[in-house]
């Protein structure tokens, strides 16, 4: 599930959306208003239930192949998504949507030039291109797109490499995984 060309996407267990509205996010840790979405390159990120926490890497033209192997891992392509076991299950059943939004109306999300393009935000009124489509199987988009799909008993480790190694990566909802363990 990825934005054709001149789209972004919203991803949502709300098939019901009509009209997006910028809004001050729950999480939110900057000021202003907006609709999110996300682009083509970003979509995997949200390929989970809203509220699983997820660690992600990637290869950028800056990775060492040490790194590589040790975190994605010898034959696993050029990124890992990792989740802890608690989620599997509602990975499985969840029923997540995605909305196609025109992409003109959006704008990178984040400091110029700070590389993260994470995000693209809307500080206006959106309305779908259409109604909400049904993700389907997130295993099988996982396997699709050539991401591993790593399962730990908790991220908190795999994080920790990730965030020093030479790797691109990404967090989501890490504040919902389990605690860190005491050693």
């Amino acid at each position: 599930m990825r934005p054709e060309p001149g789209q972004v996407l919203h991803f949502s267990e709300d098939p019901s959306i009509m009209r997006f509205v910028p809004h001050l996010a729950a999480t939110a840790q900057q000021p202003g208003e907006y609709v999110w979405a996300v682009d083509w390159g970003r979509s995997p990120d949200y390929w989970f239930p809203r509220q699983c926490p997820r660690a992600m890497a990637w290869t950028t033209p800056a990775s060492t192949a040490g790194d590589r192997d040790l975190i994605i891992g010898p034959g696993c392509g050029d990124r890992v998504h990792a989740v802890e076991y608690g989620w599997l299950e509602r990975m499985r059943t969840v029923e997540l949507y995605a909305y196609r939004l025109p992409a003109g109306v959006f704008r990178p999300f984040g400091e110029e030039g700070d590389g993260r393009g994470h995000a693209v935000v809307a500080t206006e009124p959106v309305v779908p291109l259409g109604p909400a489509e049904r993700v389907g199987d997130l295993f099988e988009l996982h396997e699709e797109a050539g991401i591993a799909l790593r399962v730990l008993p908790n991220l908190w480790p795999f994080w920790d490499a990730v965030t020093v190694s030479s790797l691109g990566w990404s967090g989501i909802r890490l504040r919902n995984a389990r605690r860190r363990s005491v050693e």
